[in-house]
């Protein structure tokens, strides 16, 4: 037995199982989330539903800020602060009203108009969207397999919103496309962009730094965009013991439980591990919403879902080619690799 490798043996099955764990909590989230809501509309306060999909945004967030303090708040200091630039501080705050305001709040509007299994499969058009203006960009360059494979996902994403019946619609020419749907695809969009402007702009802001910046300013933009586009009245049940009550377990067990799992097995994982088992996410996701929310998958999530599926597949292909091209099979994940990562699993919750 070879002892240089046993410390990787040891650490391999930890490492995935830690995966898998916040992988089955990110992918259930949107199920959650929508559960929650009807469970708020049973116990109305006030005539309100203290557990709206607004409140949940901006109560979750606060818990996901806590949990970013508490992990990485000793790197929030004076000497790190000044090695970031006025320029990188602009784009900072720039990415952040993108991916901390913006996307979540398109995606936990759809959420309200459209099936948990729709938000799912049509916010897989972020991954190939992200690869697209990587290579446009960034002039990154990628192999053939993830090529192909992004083209499939997005063939399947949209026959997914070309496909998929709903009640409400948006005439587009000659297309009548869902409004949760759209709204879906508009936060994936906006999702991705932020991506890439934070890989060409951000790369040399310490993650700590990025992630209590991004996600605190983020979710103070929503709560004021709220009180001006909404009024007064609109977070009036952020109070509720109801609320908090229900918001605790959302915020322990997905953004706790959800970010410790994930960061602790990115931490112990390589790079095709954690992308395969990030690839799952999907799938996760239309199960919960069957098991917690009893949504039977329509015949166009059904085509959609398995277009996107094999795409999935197919980068897989890629995602191993390269990883083994790179020896990227004998270290850890840089922070490029996890924010790459990440981008692929979509909503989180947060």
């Amino acid at each position: 037995m070879n002892l240089k490798d046993s410390p990787r043996s040891s650490s391999r099955i930890p490492g995935q199982l830690y995966l898998w764990l916040a992988v089955l909590i990110f992918g259930a989230s949107s199920a959650v989330t929508r559960k929650l809501t009807e469970i708020g509309a049973q116990h109305l306060t006030d005539g309100q539903n203290p557990i709206s999909l607004c409140n949940v945004l901006f109560v979750g967030n606060l818990c996901a800020l806590l949990v970013l303090i508490t992990l990485y708040g000793q790197q929030w200091n004076r000497t790190n602060l000044r090695r970031i630039s006025r320029y990188e501080w602009m784009n900072l705050t720039l990415v952040a009203l993108l991916a901390s305001a913006i996307a979540p709040a398109l995606i936990f509007q759809a959420l309200a108009l459209t099936q948990v299994n729709s938000v799912v499969l049509v916010g897989r058009l972020e991954p190939p969207l992200a690869l697209a203006l990587s290579i446009w960009f960034l002039q990154e360059r990628v192999n053939r397999w993830e090529v192909i494979g992004a083209i499939v996902a997005l063939i399947g994403v949209v026959l997914t919103i070309l496909l998929q019946p709903s009640s409400q619609v948006v005439q587009m020419g000659m297309l009548k496309i869902g409004v949760g749907e759209l709204l879906t695809a508009i936060g994936a969009i906006v999702s991705a962009v932020s991506t890439i402007m934070g890989k060409k702009y951000l790369s040399q802001v310490p993650l700590e730094i990025y992630s209590i910046f991004r996600t605190a300013l983020g979710t103070l933009v929503f709560f004021f965009a709220a009180l001006v586009l909404y009024g007064n009245h609109h977070f009036a049940g952020v109070l509720s013991p109801f609320l908090w009550q229900w918001m605790l377990v959302y915020g322990v067990v997905i953004v706790v439980l959800g970010q410790s799992f994930w960061i602790r097995g990115l931490r112990a994982s390589m790079i095709s591990t954690a992308s395969i088992v990030s690839s799952a996410t999907p799938i996760v996701g239309v199960l919960a919403a069957y098991w917690i929310l009893g949504e039977v998958p329509t015949q166009a999530q059904y085509i959609g879902g398995s277009v996107i599926l094999l795409g999935l597949f197919l980068s897989q292909i890629g995602t191993r080619q390269a990883s083994q091209t790179a020896l990227n099979d004998r270290i850890l994940l840089s922070v490029e690799q996890m924010k790459k990562i990440e981008t692929g699993m979509g909503f989180k919750g947060i």
